[in-house]
């Protein structure tokens, strides 16, 4: 079994403090060797550990690092700053591990933020966090506090000649600001929108200099691969994906909860791990990465949950949000709530995702209410094929995710709604709490 690399004392008391890090973790012990090392020896460690980003792309953590200017300028010839930046705007359906770490080990966040600042040649991090995470970021806030009383934080920390300040930054809970551009726009007080990419953030970030952003649980793994080595993080995961990941399982199982696992497991695995199926009932489908990542049917478990992997079997791991879904579940009505929920946060800025996210959401109720008809489900592929692949940024892509597998994979579900006129599950009469006015036509 692998060492846990983020969850090990997570259910003691005081967990939180930076005292207790120092004493039970090895707390800072990764960035005094770090700041022994040279910026680039560190980039080149989180390389070697096969770190991906588990915000959701999972693109490699020691590449994206090394996409950093050494020395910017502007056009003037002076030095340009360059920022760090934390996404901790957790707002993925089904997706609860960020909140863990930063009200039970926030320290490794930050620990994690110090040594990739000193990676990447920067002096100052933001962390980006939910609005709605009132008791997370008063956590957070006082385990900065701490850190600068340490002196980890700060000027010349630890006898060095390098700065980091830290600060926390609350957005105002709109999911698209989670995409990395948007979170920026709205770290700078501006629309939370997406960018047009190029240039990207390593090269124009926040307030137009050199910036990088990865994940809550991405900095939590950094001070673990430079304590322990980046030759142990990778042994504990694929060849492409080193490490462990904190899988947040919920659903139908006898023990929802986050969960620290080796990626070679598989999905039938994991939820043995989460106490299996609850009431004995039979599996149905599972979402495997967060609310956009396609269906995945109960025939389909044995997929081992690394990000290759999942994406062999047509899905993702995403943000390692599990929605586990047994025979009781309506998957019309399932994709339907999705779509409802992603139709209200498309940000707009895109057509193709403003207007399909509106006409898949109407579309999906109509038929959860058996007033659908057998052509609504060819015309749902057309909807999703005029938005994948056509916005700014991967948000349609996101939309098509469970509006095509949930037809695809469960199409005679589809198909006895619009015969029979109702919804299967529930008999005729039944409506959705949010039922809207009908129209004739989508």
């Amino acid at each position: 079994m692998s060492d846990l690399v983020i969850t090990k004392h997570v259910n003691e008391k005081n967990c939180e403090t930076i005292d207790f890090y120092i004493q039970k973790d090895h707390g800072y012990e990764a960035l005094k060797k770090a700041l022994t090392m040279t910026p680039a020896a560190v980039v080149d460690e989180v390389k070697k550990s096969n770190l991906r980003g588990r915000g959701g792309a999972g693109f490699p953590t020691g590449m994206k690092w090394s996409f950093m200017p050494p020395n910017p300028v502007d056009a003037k010839g002076n030095p340009k700053p360059k920022y760090l930046v934390c996404n901790a705007d957790e707002g993925e359906p089904g997706t609860f591990k960020d909140r863990l770490i930063m009200t039970k080990t926030p320290h490794k966040m930050i620990e994690g933020m110090i040594i990739a600042g000193h990676a990447i040649g920067s002096n100052k991090g933001f962390i980006y966090i939910r609005g709605e995470f009132y008791q997370e970021t008063r956590i957070v806030q006082k385990a900065i506090d701490e850190a600068y009383k340490k002196g980890f934080l700060g000027k010349n920390i630890l006898g060095s000649n390098f700065t980091f300040d830290l600060v926390v930054y609350k957005g105002a809970g709109a999911y698209i600001c989670g995409e990395e551009t948007a979170l920026l726009n709205s770290l700078e007080g501006k629309r939370g929108e997406p960018r047009l990419k190029p240039p990207f953030p390593a090269q124009v970030g926040a307030y137009g200099m050199p910036s990088c952003v990865n994940n809550v649980e991405t900095f939590a793994a950094v001070p673990y691969i430079i304590h322990e080595g980046a030759e142990k993080f990778a042994k504990m995961g694929t060849e492409r994906s080193g490490g462990t990941r904190l899988f947040c399982v919920s659903g139908h199982v006898n023990k929802p909860g986050v969960y620290e696992l080796p990626m070679l497991l598989s999905m039938r695995e994991l939820i043995e791990v989460a106490g299996g199926m609850k009431n004995g009932k039979k599996l149905k489908a599972v979402i495997p990465g967060g609310a956009s990542a396609p269906m995945l049917t109960a025939e389909e478990i044995d997929v081992k949950m690394d990000f290759d992997s999942l994406a062999k079997a047509g899905t993702m791991a995403g943000s390692g949000g599990v929605i586990v879904m047994d025979e009781s579940v309506c998957i019309v009505e399932a994709a339907s709530v999705l779509l409802k929920f992603y139709e209200h946060e498309s940000c707009g800025q895109c057509s193709q995702c403003r207007e399909g996210s509106h006409w898949l959401a109407r579309m999906f109720h109509r038929i959860e209410n058996g007033k659908g008809v057998q052509s609504d489900l060819d015309y749902i592929a057309k909807i999703c094929g005029n938005m994948a692949g056509q916005t700014i940024c991967a948000f349609a892509d996101a939309v098509t995710g469970p509006a095509l597998s949930s037809v695809k994979k469960f199409r005679k579900e589809f198909e006895d709604h619009i015969t029979q006129g109702c919804c299967p599950h529930k008999g005729p009469g039944h409506r959705h709490a949010h039922d809207h006015k009908e129209s004739a036509h989508v």
